[in-house]
């Protein structure tokens, strides 16, 4: 586990009173890297979206997600999806979104540009069989670290539970985040995805 925050970010008051009024709690101290990336944990609502949202602004973090290429195309929608931090890819390449994602993070890290990728991996609201090998490519391939983030609706809480540089081991690495998110629950407990690699 990494423990400094040597990157500090300043939010938004007005983001963080809303998650207040509503009842929820932020929790967050810094980031331990310029890029990283993070997955949110559990996804069983379209309410995580715009909790996600508000915490993104309270926090003041910049963050890059994958879309579908052509949700972009579309002229209003596209324009909004790159103002909250959409990265278009296109599936059908040879590298592929995760292969596109670990040049860009490559680039980033070089040119010692901010680039944390945000995603769920899970990937669907529904109940899957465990995480999408993804963004596990992507930190090890791009040396970033992996912020594991947290939507508990038993606890009203939302926030960074702890930063990790992957081992390598994937069962290893695997184990560390089951017990790191074991008593998160989303606003559908039964739809959460076992923290498990698919």
């Amino acid at each position: 586990m990494l423990l400094e925050r040597p990157v500090q970010l300043r939010g938004s008051r007005v983001a963080r009173a809303v998650l207040r009024l509503l009842g929820w709690r932020l929790q967050f101290d810094g980031l331990a890297a310029p890029q990283g990336v993070i997955v949110a944990y559990p996804h069983t609502s379209n309410w995580d979206f715009p909790l996600a949202m508000l915490a993104k602004w309270g926090i003041g973090i910049p963050v890059t997600f994958w879309g579908k290429d052509t949700l972009f195309r579309v002229p209003v929608f596209g324009r909004w999806l790159r103002w909250l931090g959409g990265q278009p890819v296109v599936r059908h390449t040879p590298q592929g979104a995760v292969g596109q994602m670990i040049e860009l993070m490559r680039a980033a890290r070089a040119e010692g540009r901010f680039m944390w990728l945000a995603l769920a991996p899970e990937g669907t609201r529904a109940r899957g069989a465990g995480w999408r090998m993804g963004f596990y490519r992507v930190a090890r391939e791009a040396e970033v670290p992996v912020a594991l983030v947290f939507m508990d609706f038993g606890r009203r809480a939302i926030g960074v539970d702890s930063f990790w540089r992957l081992s390598g081991d994937i069962a290893a690495d695997f184990a560390v985040f089951a017990e790191r998110l074991r008593e998160v629950r989303g606003l559908r407990p039964g739809l959460a995805a076992p923290v498990r690699p698919l």
